[in-house]
């Protein structure tokens, strides 16, 4: 039987334990190991490991002891509890002993949990999962994560009061994220959150959330940005010190005020474009962003931008030029080019 990515969710969190096997599949193998994890978690439980309820082996190992697998099906531990056999890296050429293992299985054996690369929907293996009634077959495919589950990634780390703005901006991070990195966020956020009983706010995913390019703009973009033409000199010298590279600090410009022109310039309002942004711009950052797309309106980001662009193609010429110099310029005149 294949499951719909819905009834996949639920299955994750509530799996039939009268099922025989499952089969995961699918082109990501981070996204299949943790899926696997969670699955194995629960219909084991915890200790399952320490109480030698879980088997593990390879496809490599089964193709060479094909018995291996019933034996482990019927093999019975001295701990009471579910076990299961996990088998990894399974590939079409195992079909006939999954097929003789599921035709003798029984109610009181393990439960099979078996992984698998991309499988083409002529796949034996995937036949043979599909097609039988005390089996599943669940596709683990690079879609973001939905809202069901990252409720049910919160929930199992522990956070269970969220704001829905911050939880819109998790919404938002995870379609930016790897699912590793996402669940590490999700697990340094429980625990920045440990003793704080108020509700998960948007500064609390700022505080967590991995840096990111968007993130990481020098604050002397922010500057121009605001108008403050007389700290954006001793800035400039601070990132002369550092070894910023010019062209880098232009480029961040740039995707800066592109940034602010789509906010200024969406007909659902700065905030919404910003949300929708790649990556998406969240938190204390996105506030100051939407009150610098307000101050400055379409038509004079976009002379901001052309100045940047000149200011780019200067930089990149075969012309010597004082690049940073060229940069600070550039920032003051940003920074004067702002409506007061």
């Amino acid at each position: 039987m294949k499951l719909t990515a819905r009834d996949a969710a639920r299955f994750f969190t509530k799996p039939d334990t009268s099922k025989a096997g499952v089969l995961l599949f699918g082109p990501d193998t981070m996204r299949i190991a943790l899926k696997r994890q969670d699955l194995i978690a629960a219909i084991t439980g915890p200790n399952a490991e320490e109480e030698m309820r879980l088997t593990r082996m390879n496809g490599a190992e089964l193709r060479k002891d094909p018995a291996r697998l019933q034996d482990a099906l019927k093999a019975q531990g001295f701990f009471p509890g579910p076990r299961v056999v996990l088998v990894e890296e399974a590939t079409d050429t195992l079909d006939k002993t999954f097929t003789a293992a599921l035709e003798d299985w029984q109610p009181n054996d393990a439960m099979m949990v078996v992984t698998a690369g991309q499988l083409n929907a002529r796949s034996k293996l995937r036949k043979t999962f599909e097609g039988s009634g005390s089996c599943v077959a669940i596709g683990i495919y690079t879609d973001p994560p939905g809202r069901e589950e990252i409720e049910a990634t919160l929930q199992k780390s522990g956070i269970t009061a969220i704001a829905p703005e911050a939880m819109t901006d998790l919404t938002n991070l995870a379609q930016e994220l790897d699912p590793g990195d996402f669940r590490q966020t999700v697990e340094k956020l429980a625990l920045y959150k440990i003793g704080d009983d108020t509700p998960v706010a948007p500064a609390d995913v700022l505080a967590c959330a991995p840096a990111t390019s968007e993130a990481a703009l020098d604050d002397a973009v922010h500057m121009a940005a605001e108008g403050n033409a007389a700290a954006i000199v001793p800035q400039m010298h601070r990132l002369a010190a550092q070894g910023v590279n010019p062209t880098t600090l232009c480029i961040g410009a740039t995707r800066h005020f592109k940034l602010l022109h789509a906010a200024a310039s969406s007909d659902q309002g700065p905030e919404a474009a910003l949300s929708r942004a790649r990556p998406p711009v969240f938190g204390p950052r996105r506030d100051r962003m939407v009150r610098q797309a307000r101050a400055w309106g379409s038509p004079r980001l976009e002379s901001v931008i052309q100045l940047l662009t000149d200011t780019d193609l200067a930089l990149r010429s075969s012309r010597p030029v004082p690049a940073m110099a060229m940069m600070e310029r550039a920032f003051i005149r940003i920074a004067m080019m702002r409506p007061r």
